[in-house]
């Protein structure tokens, strides 16, 4: 039941499926990106997870280029106290591209050239959009990948933040700290004694006004409780036992700082349709067919939801970054309690009134219908 697609083939990183059903099965290496901008703490983060007593071996993959035609990414190793360090040369300077071209298979030849990784971190540079490099990252278990997507951080500067959320842009672009802040599983808002406690919850408040459904949390030197950013499961439906929960308890946001992006949520009793579902979100997601109440295209940056099929006895998980989106069938059953569509959408233009209504005219089955 995957409906996860690409507004364009060209994007879909080439992958090769297993041709030996005998082969036994390998544990899945976790990726979590790291982004954040410049000067939030990223760098700082990673070296205390890389020095920080954790019995896992973690690669850390940074992306920071140097002037010219300097193509070369630091790759540090940590195992057992000791770094390593080597090159991992991709074809170009961009990661995005480089990602979409050899990325993932440049990470699965170090691993077989270094040995299996408990964990990767990847840190994108300051201005990076980390929801293009998510979706590179994003595959099927059954394609054979030996990594998985589990989460995507930012990092936030405490005394900084605002101002560069405040930052104007041409008309039609996006402010990439707002970006990086609407994509996220987890925020860290970093350098918090250099605030005092209004001004942190003038940034605290910013954040939840741009992405209701984030998780925040507050460090001075990046400093964090490992157990809070390492296995977030977001892409998985290990995340699906406190989701239905999670989803409740989203509210929906007002504009504050970048005027543009903000989370609707809404929430429809009944069973609806899988075909008229996909026709739903891909007009959303690719065909940028809903407009706001001003005339502007909505473009949704993440997407969560859980759905209710008719005859499926499991709740339905929907996850989406950018127009990748894909529809998996949870653990969790539904039993005695009522079937219920709860729906998040974080990203620009967003009218929730007229998702509402265009979601409960086109997707609920007719004797289901409110």
């Amino acid at each position: 039941m995957d409906s996860r697609v690409m507004e364009e083939e060209d994007d879909c990183p080439e992958l090769v499926p297993i041709d030996n059903p005998s082969a036994p099965a390998t544990e899945q290496i976790p990726v979590t990106i790291i982004s954040g901008y410049l000067g939030a703490g990223k760098t700082t983060l990673l070296n205390y997870i890389l020095t920080e007593q954790h019995n896992k071996r973690i690669a850390v993959i940074l992306n920071e280029f140097g002037e010219g035609s300097a193509l070369e990414k630091s790759l540090a190793v940590s195992h057992a106290g000791e770094l390593y360090e080597e090159w991992l040369e991709l074809s170009n300077g961009c990661l995005c591209c480089s990602v979409k071209d050899n990325g993932l298979k440049a990470i699965e030849n170090l691993m077989e050239k270094k040995g299996k990784f408990d964990y990767i971190l990847l840190e994108t540079t300051g201005l990076a959009d980390p929801g293009a490099v998510a979706s590179m990252f994003w595959v099927d278990a059954e394609l054979g990948s030996e990594i998985y997507l589990d989460g995507i951080i930012t990092v936030i500067d405490a005394k900084y933040g605002l101002q560069q959320l405040n930052e104007e842009k041409a008309d039609g672009l996006v402010n990439e700290a707002a970006r990086q802040i609407a994509v996220a599983d987890l925020t860290i808002i970093n350098k918090t004694d250099l605030v005092n406690e209004e001004e942190l919850a003038q940034i605290r408040a910013a954040v939840r006004s741009i992405n209701g459904l984030v998780k925040i949390i507050e460090t001075q030197k990046s400093k964090v409780d490992l157990s809070e950013v390492l296995d977030l499961h977001s892409f998985d439906h290990k995340d699906g036992a406190n989701l239905a929960e999670k989803l409740q308890l989203v509210k929906a946001t007002k504009p504050h700082l970048d005027k543009s992006i903000l989370t609707v949520t809404f929430e429809v009793a009944g069973e609806i349709l899988e075909d008229t579902l996909n026709v739903f979100i891909q007009d959303l997601l690719w065909e940028k067919m809903f407009k706001n109440k001003e005339g502007q295209p909505m473009t949704v940056i993440r997407s969560k939801g859980i759905v209710a099929f008719p005859g499926k006895a499991h709740q339905v998980m929907l996850q989406g970054v950018h127009e990748l989106y894909e529809l998996n069938e949870m653990p969790q059953l539904w039993g005695d309690n009522p079937r219920i569509n709860r729906l998040v959408f974080i990203g620009k233009n967003l009218d929730k009134d007229i998702l509402e209504e265009r979601f409960t005219s086109s997707v609920l089955s007719g004797t289901e219908k409110n």
